[in-house]
């Protein structure tokens, strides 16, 4: 069994300030993202570091503003109806990564408008950027000893771990570190790869949705429902596999119809229309 390294989140203390690793953990995401998008803007001469600056501001917004109407809505909603206001109370946290990516998109609508870019164009340029978000975040949740997994059945198990933010303290399995390697290292190496050749429009948006959607599915198993969500249909599926499944589907049908189309923003088969 490993010991869990009981790391305060709080990183900095100052007076009345308070720094906790989480905030940290969202400012490595984004400064993570701004340096990988200025990296594959040099392959591209339509892009410009006043856009990639303006793309990050943007998709900060839709991350932040979505990520919490997203929790609000898809997990506490009885908790908002009671107290509206409570909507704006993020000090108490909870982010949800759907509501996030759901913000990012409407985000990137305006965005779009602003550069007369389509919005697939886009998608497909930030797409490999998001993941090492993912990793970060997920970090963010094991210092909190938040999120934790669910409790580990076979004894001679070596990645059990008792959090101390469980009441029970059962031995469970680390799942933070378990969606940190496969929702983001692993799928920003796979999204990296893919995209660092030309390929079609939406490709590598639908590439995005289907890995993220296999890896969150696959990861639910091992972590713990929400005390106050269970499992939401057929006794075994969560709040999160639900809403990655749609994702799954429709990275498939994009796939087909990305490769059906043949359109190239970038490289010999440059296509845009």
């Amino acid at each position: 069994m490993l010991t869990y390294p009981n790391i305060n989140p709080i990183a900095l203390e100052l007076g009345p300030l308070k720094v906790h690793w989480y905030g940290i953990m969202y400012l490595l995401a984004f400064l993570c993202a701004w340096g990988l998008a200025t990296y594959r803007s040099k392959q591209r001469t339509d892009w410009s570091s006043e856009m990639i600056s303006d793309l990050i501001f943007y998709g900060a917004l839709g991350v932040v503003v979505g990520g919490r109407i997203g929790y609000v809505l898809f997990y506490e909603f009885d908790q908002f109806i009671a107290n509206p206001l409570w909507l704006f109370q993020v000090w108490t946290g909870g982010m949800s990564f759907h509501g996030g990516f759901i913000g990012v998109m409407i985000a990137m609508i305006l965005w779009c408008h602003k550069y007369k870019k389509t919005w697939f164009q886009t998608m497909d340029f930030i797409a490999p950027c998001v993941p090492t978000g993912l990793m970060f975040g997920r970090i963010g949740n094991f210092i909190g000893g938040e999120l934790y997994g669910r409790a580990v059945t076979d004894p001679n198990y070596p990645f059990g771990m008792i959090f101390p933010t469980d009441p029970l303290h059962l031995v469970r399995h680390p799942s933070q570190i378990y969606q940190a390697f496969c929702e983001g290292l692993l799928l920003f190496i796979i999204l990296w790869w893919f995209s660092a050749k030309p390929r079609p429009r939406m490709a590598v948006s639908a590439l995005f949705l289907i890995g993220y959607g296999f890896a969150r599915f696959a990861m639910e198993f091992f972590r713990e429902p929400d005390a106050d969500q269970g499992y939401i249909l057929f006794g075994w599926m969560t709040k999160g596999q639900m809403l990655s499944f749609p994702m799954i589907i429709a990275g498939i049908l994009l796939m087909v119809i990305a490769y059906k189309r043949k359109i190239y923003d970038w490289g010999p088969n440059r296509k845009i229309h």
